[in-house]
């Protein structure tokens, strides 16, 4: 049985909406938070800045960062993740 959506899209296995949680990673360098910041809020612009995390690596050469955002799509967070990916401050994002 194909469960696969219209134009072979995978069914979500998430239920929207819902407290999303992301964990971007770069380098300790000055403004990567408050670049990260900037994408995370235009994509949810109900982004509590207060909640934001921060943890730098043992060595000091990585920071992550921490949002949880309150997700209310698929194409939302598939959108989100394209901009942190593209974006040259950040290494990746989990």
């Amino acid at each position: 049985m194909n469960t696969a959506g219209p134009g072979g899209e995978q069914p979500s296995l998430i239920e929207y909406p819902c407290d999303f949680p992301l964990k971007i990673l770069g380098h300790s360098q000055a403004g990567f938070a408050q670049a990260v910041l900037g994408v995370v809020k235009r994509h949810a612009p109900d982004f509590n800045d207060a909640t934001l995390e921060m943890k730098t690596s043992k060595k000091g050469k990585y920071l992550s960062v921490t949002c949880v955002i309150r997700a209310t799509s698929r194409e939302q967070l598939d959108a989100l993740y394209q901009e942190l990916c593209d974006h040259p401050m950040v290494v990746m994002v989990l």
